[in-house]
């Protein structure tokens, strides 16, 4: 798994790192029962400080998404990958909806609005394709 971190965005690093997690989750690249890098490893990996990796992993142990167990690491908890599709699509569908309409607004047509989303998804769908081949 990648754990790129943009210095420059708006969001913090740790709630990035929620997202990448999150996203893995919502995936199924992480499953149920899956151990996560522990935090020193994590924020070598995301080049972030230890308390921001720390962060990351208390907000997705609050969502109830990972627990910690003391001495053995970070885990995906059984309602982990539920929780985890809820809080993104919930997240995305935001800032899609943010996104669409400052794009109206700024003058595009809603048609070509349409195209580019109608583009993406055949280009995500033949990338799960390929995957899967």
């Amino acid at each position: 798994m990648e754990w790129n971190v943009d210095p420059g965005a708006d969001r913090p690093p740790s709630r990035q790192i929620c997202a990448l997690i999150l996203d893995a989750v919502a995936r199924g690249e992480l499953v149920a029962g899956a151990q996560l890098p522990s935090v020193r490893q994590l924020a070598a990996h995301a080049l972030v400080n230890h308390n921001t990796a720390a962060r990351a992993y208390r907000d997705l142990e609050q969502m109830g998404v990972v627990r910690g167990k003391n001495g053995l690491g970070v885990f995906v908890t059984p309602d982990g990958p539920r929780l985890a599709r809820e809080a993104r699509r919930v997240e995305t569908l935001r800032e899609f909806a943010r996104v669409a309409n400052e794009a109206l607004r700024s003058g595009h047509d809603a048609r070509a609005l349409a195209t580019v989303l109608a583009k993406v998804t055949k280009k995500l769908s033949e990338s799960s394709e390929r995957k899967s081949a």
